[in-house]
């Protein structure tokens, strides 16, 4: 599968923001003007959010109305409540890499 060079790139983001804080998982996401936004899971005793729910929110909190595209590299797979964020943000479908970057789905 030969993927989109915007969408190699957020993949790139989310492994890196990933193996950066040594997290399980890593996510990007593109906005509708092109701005990538990437960040990791939060795994707090108070708080915890998934990496993909991280990156949706700091794209909305700087303005972003939908993404483009939503990447997620992680050894597992995206919760239903990713999957719902990214439909809600206008993505059908979320790419999902495993932390060598190959997509599975």
């Amino acid at each position: 599968m030969t993927l989109d060079p915007e969408d190699s790139k957020i993949i790139t983001l989310a492994r890196a923001a990933r193996a950066r804080n040594g997290t399980a998982e890593g996510a990007a996401v593109r906005d509708e003007m092109g701005r990538t936004y990437s960040a990791t899971n939060v795994a707090l005793s108070a708080l915890r959010l998934s990496a993909v729910q991280v990156a949706a929110a700091m794209a909305i909190s700087s303005g972003a109305q939908s993404l483009e595209a939503v990447a997620l590299v992680s050894e597992g797979d995206p919760s239903a409540a990713d999957a719902a964020v990214a439909a809600e943000l206008g993505v059908t479908s979320l790419l999902v890499a495993g932390p060598d970057g190959t997509l599975r789905g």
